[in-house]
């Protein structure tokens, strides 16, 4: 977890500017130890204070949509695994006393239970009945106290008078405030709000595990376009991670808080976070729109839509070039030129060797070990090709594919790791100066060599590292220096638009890839995304 994110503790609450422009603006979770701890609700909600027989004497019967689910204690957004009934909240109520004079007792419900049994009255009431239901499986979870997006929602309106709006709240627009209410112990599933929520605790505890948005790929978001989009597709309590392989390392970008009767925490918006309640937890929660979403404008949606997407593109590929490894050079004294020697007549070979055998000698051992190395790759690689005996592969991950053309017996490769493919992985750890050498050596010396190396070797992430390197050469030249660099790398082909062309089909299939995965880990689904058309 880096420090920038690392949740911040506060024992008093700031003032409402303080918090805009020193929290808030940070979009980083906060917790306010005990900033709520003189509401009226935290005495007067209390169970163990009389505190259910007050809240049933104030909501009275008055009707709430439950959350029942037979996955309890674990409550998840899917509503595949819940279903929404409107009960008495007095009903709720007698299910929390019964649950405290039999805790520990497993029974249910039902006929033959002490418990508050569903009767004539509730059924006419509007209430589903589920006899066979346990306390555990019912949870009150973000009934409205105030909803100023839809005010014929709110439930508990009267519950308003025992709260005091946190001073930190004072100059936002509130979208809405909620009550929750869990009988037995329970677990929400991890996803992400919309709005900054500030989270206050009334009665009991609660512990908050969350994980910054950046964290989103380990967590596997459900897909953009379902209903439970901002919810993860991993069980964290008994994940699989053959299914789930990222989310082994999910933890390691999680913070936890244990939050007390009378503590708030601030949940930024777009953080993910899973929430495990103590037995008659008591919790009430304000949202409001975060000042960024509030200020983005409708018609630039699509633009920022890109530009996200851009910047986790370049981030997928940068990651991807960082987990290459380093790799182990042959030792190579005797290098086969055949190659290069069928492709040059002997005058214009003398001549070359003439003019550059003294760049040869002076390359430095590395460099030269280099050269060596990636001439030995190429020519072992066509030869391979030449006997119609495709290379194999060890890429476990469908992300690698090599092939052979039958008409001109030459290899193509399909490799977007790293450390799946040796001719990138020695191209990366170059120094820009030891790769210009190198490249203006084979050029000279070996020029069938790099032109084969281009034509037909060069897979997707070996092509966007070929590119950047270009960057870095570019960056340390004159402009007369890289005019000159690049006369002599392209002036070995033949054709100079099709080894352009060579470099940027696979710099743009890398960049594709990249896209994909990035759709993969914070969108959700499987995408196919179609190649650019040329011409």
């Amino acid at each position: 977890m880096e420090d920038s994110l690392r949740l911040q503790s506060f024992d008093q609450l700031p003032s409402a500017a303080q918090f805009a422009s020193q929290i808030e603006s940070r979009n980083v979770p906060a917790v306010f130890v005990g900033c709520v701890k003189d509401w009226k609700a935290v005495s007067k909600w209390n169970p163990s204070n009389g505190g259910l027989g007050y809240l049933e004497e104030r909501v009275g019967s008055f009707m709430v949509e439950a959350m029942l689910s037979q996955t309890a204690p674990v409550f998840y957004g899917d509503l595949r695994s819940h279903e929404r009934v409107p009960l008495p909240f007095s009903t709720f109520i007698g299910f929390c006393k019964w649950h405290r004079q039999n805790v520990g007792n497993s029974c249910s419900i039902n006929s033959n239970s002490q418990g508050h049994q569903l009767g004539e009255s509730d059924t006419e009431q509007g209430c589903s009945p589920f006899v066979d239901a346990a306390p555990k499986q019912i949870y009150l979870a973000q009934i409205p106290i105030i909803n100023a997006e839809n005010e014929e929602r709110v439930q508990l309106e009267t519950l308003q008078e025992d709260i005091q709006l946190p001073a930190i709240l004072e100059q936002k627009n509130l979208s809405s405030i909620n009550f929750w209410m869990n009988i037995a112990q329970a677990r929400s599933s991890a996803h992400y709000d919309p709005h900054h929520n500030l989270l206050c605790i009334v009665t009991g505890r609660k512990q908050v595990v969350l994980w910054p948005p950046s964290a989103s790929p380990m967590l596997y978001p459900m897909p953009i376009y379902g209903e439970a989009s901002n919810h993860s597709s991993v069980a964290l309590e008994n994940p699989d991670f053959s299914i789930h392989p990222r989310a082994q390392c999910s933890m390691e970008y999680s913070q936890k808080v244990i939050l007390q009767a009378g503590d708030a925490l601030f949940i930024p918006e777009g953080w993910f976070h899973q929430v495990d309640s103590d037995e008659l937890t008591i919790a009430v929660n304000y949202w409001w729109r975060s000042s960024i979403m509030s200020s983005l404008s409708d018609h630039m949606d699509a633009y920022y839509l890109r530009r996200i997407l851009g910047r986790l593109t370049d981030r997928e590929m940068d990651q991807v070039l960082l987990k290459g490894s380093t790799p182990t050079w042959r030792q190579e004294s005797n290098v086969d030129h055949s190659l290069d020697q069928a492709g040059q007549s002997k005058d214009s070979k003398r001549k070359e060797q003439e003019q550059h055998s003294l760049l040869l000698h002076e390359l430095r051992p590395c460099a030269l070990q280099a050269l060596h190395e990636l001439v030995a790759l190429v020519h072992d690689r066509v030869n391979a090709s030449d006997q119609n005996q495709p290379v194999s592969s060890d890429s476990t991950n469908g992300l690698m594919c090599s092939k052979t053309n039958e008409k001109d017996k030459t290899l193509t490769t399909e490799i977007f790791h790293l450390e799946e493919d040796p001719v990138a992985k020695i191209l990366w750890i170059l120094e820009p100066g030891i790769f210009k050498d190198i490249f203006l050596a084979m050029a000279h010396n070996f020029p069938r060599t790099l032109e084969a190396l281009v034509l037909h070797l060069l897979s997707p992430v070996g092509a966007e590292v070929l590119t950047r390197k270009f960057d870095e050469i570019d960056q340390q030249n004159t402009e007369e220096n890289r005019h000159k660099f690049y006369q002599i790398f392209y002036g070995v082909f033949d054709n100079q638009f099709a080894a352009m062309d060579a470099i940027l089909n696979g710099k743009e299939s890398f960049a594709r890839q990249a896209f994909k995965n990035v759709l993969d880990k914070y969108v959700g689904g499987n995408f196919d995304v179609p190649k650019l058309s040329v011409g």
